[in-house]
């Protein structure tokens, strides 16, 4: 019996998808109108321009770090995994909120790719799930043989 760690590394490559998703721009926004008359019509929306979406994401990034760390208690990491996963929900529909709720007569706001960074994380993050829960049945087959 061995016990695999992947679980780990799921881990691991969650907490980086979600803190590059607080540090890339998730959206553009456009100016238009007949009064914009500069080049520069292009600016770019940061998570960190809400602070509660930052605090979130970082938040979410430091409990995946730290559920690393928290392997000899495996039902404790299955439920860290599981608010992990909410957090990202919520932190995505912060985002949303943040892009959608921007309303201005002379521009629009419009999507970029770093949204699909918190769909990866959350996929990851249940790849870890499920990597928990199988090391999870394989120690209680090992308790059973003893």
């Amino acid at each position: 019996m061995v016990i695999q760690r992947w679980q780990s590394v799921w881990l691991l490559v969650a907490a980086i998808l979600v803190a590059l998703f607080c540090f890339l721009p998730m959206a553009y926004i456009s100016l238009e109108g007949p009064e914009i008359t500069t080049t520069d019509s292009v600016t770019f929306m940061y998570p960190s321009d809400n602070t509660v979406v930052f605090i979130v994401g970082l938040l979410v990034t430091a409990l995946l770090v730290l559920n690393i760390f928290s392997f000899k208690d495996t039902r404790r990491q299955k439920m860290m995994t599981i608010v992990a996963i909410v957090l990202i929900a919520v932190l995505a529909a912060c985002a949303c909120l943040m892009v959608y709720g921007f309303d201005s007569a002379t521009g629009r706001a419009e999507w970029m790719g770093s949204i699909l960074l918190l769909i990866g994380a959350v996929i990851f993050a249940l790849l870890a799930y499920r990597g928990i829960s199988h090391d999870e049945k394989l120690l209680k087959a090992a308790d059973r043989l003893r």
